[in-house]
């Protein structure tokens, strides 16, 4: 039953996340067609301060509501009415916050944008509370759909503001609307309560769990977003659009593959949050899964983003193909590593969540720091991959040995197939390098056509496609 709840959930997520993903595809290239890397520059600085302030927003009460069944209507209306209050508190100080943020870039339109992105963060602190209850009752059709229509109405608004002139103002309405409309599709699909006044007996129940988790988020983002802020302050904001959009392509794979999965496993998961061979199980097959489809997508990145970042952006965008170059490098790690966090909820073991961040933290922080003494985004990006790949290993062991109490080795010894299936189409896509010139579009689909029916060939010698198969379409 567990396992029908979880497949039916996935495929409803990735029906929204993968249409969302077409969307967002053609809404980027039509706005990176428009608009100049500086316009991105500035709002991918701001952001960076929005990313920060919704962690404050958020706090791990989103998780905490998901993970502690024994909650009543009451203690969801004291904890609606604090993230008003913390919202309110947040906009404020964020619209105050982009004086200081103008100041230090040395760049005046930051402070408009900063001011109107505090609206943006007063929406994302109220959506915590409903978005989590619509987790927690399993209303995953309305979350694939909303993802779905929240896409479109604020992709074709930034088009149309973007076209009108309004240069990095459409990017800001975008996020804005964006925003907006979840918070008022889950508010009225949830009718959460809201007490007069909060309670810290309510808040107390889920404040341990919370915490760490809300300690894991804040080291997260710093070792997340250091290389932004550090970019956009020593090379501009030119520099730091090309970063950032190779950047977002790697994630890609990351938030549209991944997350179809996470975003349904805490709240089946944590029904059986005193199993652990349970989830020990189910966790083994989603990693087996992201892992399969990693082996293809890390090489074929690599081989061939001298042909997306033009295709997709412009040829005034090809100083990120080198930077995509090398983070392609991180995206099969990245891939299976951004399931850990919720497997660490699902288990209620947000403490061991919280040691592992701050080990990678250090670890990260260290190698965009011996990027940036380069001057080059190149290296940051190079150090970015690296410090990615040992975090994986370093995470995945805390996981494994200590959460679970299970052999490290064993469990990674199940990866090692989809390593051999990587290297049999990073092999295909070497050769390809040695092909005559094509016009960018045929040499995409040669590339892919060569590097995909090896890539099949290599996940039957190896006896891995049924597995795979099973794992996509077993009901």
């Amino acid at each position: 039953m567990a396992t029908t709840s979880i497949k039916q959930a996935v495929f409803l997520n990735a029906a929204a996340r993968y249409s969302t993903l077409v969307l967002r595809l053609l809404f980027n290239a039509a706005l990176a067609r428009i608009l100049v890397p500086e316009d991105f520059g500035i709002v991918a600085v701001t952001m960076v301060f929005t990313t920060f302030f919704s962690l404050l927003s958020d706090m791990g009460l989103g998780a905490g509501i998901i993970q502690n069944k024994e909650l009543t209507r009451e203690d969801i209306g004291h904890i609606f009415a604090f993230s008003l209050r913390l919202g309110l508190v947040l906009m404020g100080a964020f619209a105050i916050f982009s004086f200081p943020m103008a100041y230090f870039y040395n760049n005046r339109a930051l402070v408009p944008v900063g001011m109107l992105l505090s609206v943006q963060l007063l929406f994302n602190t109220l959506n915590v509370v409903p978005n989590a209850l619509l987790l927690k009752q399993k209303e995953f059709k309305k979350v694939a759909l909303r993802i779905l229509c929240a896409c479109l109405t604020s992709g074709l608004v930034g088009i149309g503001l973007a076209l009108a002139g309004l240069k990095y103002y459409a990017l800001v309405a975008q996020a804005i609307l964006d925003a907006a409309f979840i918070f008022g599709w889950n508010y009225f699909s949830t009718r959460p309560p809201m007490a007069r006044r909060p309670s810290r007996e309510s808040l107390d129940k889920i404040r341990s769990y919370s915490g760490y988790l809300f300690g894991f988020n804040l080291i997260n983002y710093f070792a997340r977003n250091l290389d932004n802020l550090l970019i956009g302050k020593t090379m501009g904001e030119a520099q730091l659009g090309y970063y950032d959009k190779a950047y977002k392509l790697m994630l890609y794979p990351v938030n549209n593959l991944t997350h179809v999965i996470t975003p349904v496993l805490h709240p089946i998961l944590s029904d059986h949050q005193q199993d652990k061979s349970y989830i020990y199980g189910k966790y083994g097959q989603v990693v087996k899964l992201l892992s399969l489809l990693g082996a293809f997508i890390t090489p074929f990145v690599w081989f061939a983003s001298g042909e997306i970042i033009p295709i997709l952006y412009g040829g005034q965008w090809t100083a990120a193909i080198p930077c995509l170059r090398w983070m392609s490098l991180a995206m099969w790690a990245q891939m299976i590593l951004s399931s850990s966090g919720t497997i660490f909820q699902s288990l209620g073991d947000t403490r061991r969540l919280l040691v592992s961040g701050s080990l990678n933290a250090v670890l990260v922080v260290g190698f965009i720091i011996a990027g940036l003494v380069e001057g080059s985004i190149v290296a940051v990006a190079r150090n970015v991959a690296i410090a990615y790949n040992l975090q994986f290993v370093a995470t995945f062991h805390i996981l494994i040995h200590y959460s679970f109490g299970f052999r490290t080795r064993a469990f990674l010894k199940r990866l090692l197939p989809d390593l051999g299936v990587m290297a049999a189409v990073a092999l295909t896509g070497y050769a390809c390098t040695f092909l005559p010139a094509l016009p960018l579009v045929w040499s995409f689909l040669v590339k892919l056509a060569a590097m995909g029916a090896v890539y099949l060939l290599a996940l039957v010698i190896t006896r891995q496609l049924k597995p795979l198969l099973g794992l996509l379409f077993r009901r």
